[in-house]
């Protein structure tokens, strides 16, 4: 197998693993409990907030566990409007966000608040002088990633924190695509509420964190006891915890280097497949991105059977977020760029990691050139095809 969707998940490092087993299988008490087998299970979740905390440039109380980056979207956005409801009913978010902040937003506004989807370039990149535009005295929060999931392009975080603060308005960043693949510190982006999860870096899945600023206002969405400083109720994850941080560690010690050599590789990719397969297109390609991310355009196929013709082969890609398969609707993100229905459609995206090698970028390149030409010669002879 050729695994080249590590923006869906990564797998779980060895080395994380490691650190997590003693977790699950000796000290496994409630870091809730008063007595000594709780209070070391406490200790495990208080040096992995820290670790992290270290690596994000932040204070370890300004980390919240949660158990899914997901949930640590709704955390921010929810919580926040919540806590803001009395200054405003105002949100400004953009037309390309995840589908954790977008639903987020659609149910919000159920609620009673208004909500602005800000427009992007075809480039991919937020407008930001629409965004500053729709800034108004009800705005209360500003919800932006960090790198777009399905075309890695990323966003002026700086200027748009910039913006917010000048206004007094809070900002939340989804960095779940971005934490460990940039060699900078996460809270260095001026946000004051950042998600970012363990999976998407070679840890765990079912645990994340929120980085919340010290001070800012949140309130919690979920109902019980009084862990995570009374924020994210629930007993903590303190095997996941330990993995993540391990994990967390790992990937922002390699960053640089890693970002380097992945950057070669979908660099390669790119000019490969644009030489191999006619009637391509890279999309955000003129924009900043994270170095591992590519979203191609085949034109007159569908997406989808190219993902079944590379998987007939034992290559993994995928046509967008992983939280949209099943769903037949073209790419909200690509549509936001101003690429018409059909030609969405036809978009396949990869995204490299740790155990991609230059062997593996040309099989996936001869593959998809057969591929395309297969499924282009059946759409030509049989009349159909998404573009056509």
């Amino acid at each position: 197998m050729i695994y080249l969707d590590h923006n869906a998940t990564t797998p779980l490092d060895s080395r994380a693993l490691e650190a997590m087993l003693p977790y699950l299988t000796e000290r496994w008490g409630n870091p809730s409990s008063p007595y000594r087998f709780g209070s070391q299970a406490r200790i495990a979740l208080e040096q992995s907030r820290k670790r992290i905390a270290g690596h994000i440039g932040c204070a370890p109380a300004e980390l919240v566990f949660c158990a899914s980056g997901t949930e640590a979207d709704n955390l921010a956005v929810r919580g926040a409007a919540y806590a803001r409801r009395a200054q405003g009913n105002h949100i400004i978010t953009t037309a390309i966000e995840h589908h954790a902040v977008l639903n987020t937003c659609k149910a919000l506004e159920k609620e009673g608040f208004r909500v602005t989807y800000a427009p992007v370039t075809p480039e991919g990149t937020v407008d930001l002088a629409a965004l500053a535009a729709n800034i108004g005295e009800q705005t209360i929060l500003i919800s932006v990633m960090h790198a777009n999931n399905e075309t890695g392009v990323l966003q002026p975080l700086e200027e748009i924190a910039a913006l917010a603060k000048h206004h007094g308005i809070l900002l939340h960043t989804d960095a779940v695509q971005t934490a460990g693949k940039l060699p900078l510190p996460l809270a260095a982006t001026g946000a004051d509420f950042i998600s970012f999860s363990a999976h998407k870096l070679y840890g765990p899945k079912g645990i994340a964190a929120l980085y919340v600023r010290r001070g800012t206002p949140l309130v919690s969405i979920i109902t019980g006891g009084a862990q995570e400083r009374g924020i994210r109720a629930g007993t903590e994850n303190v095997a996941g915890s330990v993995g993540f941080a391990e994990a967390v560690a790992l990937a922002y010690d390699s960053a640089e280097s890693e970002g380097q050599r992945l950057r070669l590789l979908r660099d390669q990719f790119e000019q490969q497949v644009l030489a191999a397969v006619p009637g391509t297109r890279i999309n955000g390609a003129r924009s900043p991105r994270v170095p591992n991310t590519s979203n191609i355009t085949f034109e007159s196929i569908d997406g989808e059977s190219v993902v079944l013709g590379l998987d007939l082969q034992g290559i993994c890609a995928s046509t967008g977020s992983a939280c949209s398969t099943g769903d037949p609707e073209p790419s909200h993100v690509l549509l936001a760029m101003g690429i018409n229905p059909r030609a969405a459609q036809g978009s396949l995206r990869i995204s490299l990691g740790r155990s991609t090698q230059a062997a593996d970028i040309s099989a996936a390149v001869e593959a998809l050139r057969s591929t395309v030409h297969k499924l282009r010669t059946i759409s030509s002879i049989g009349g159909t095809g998404s573009a056509r």
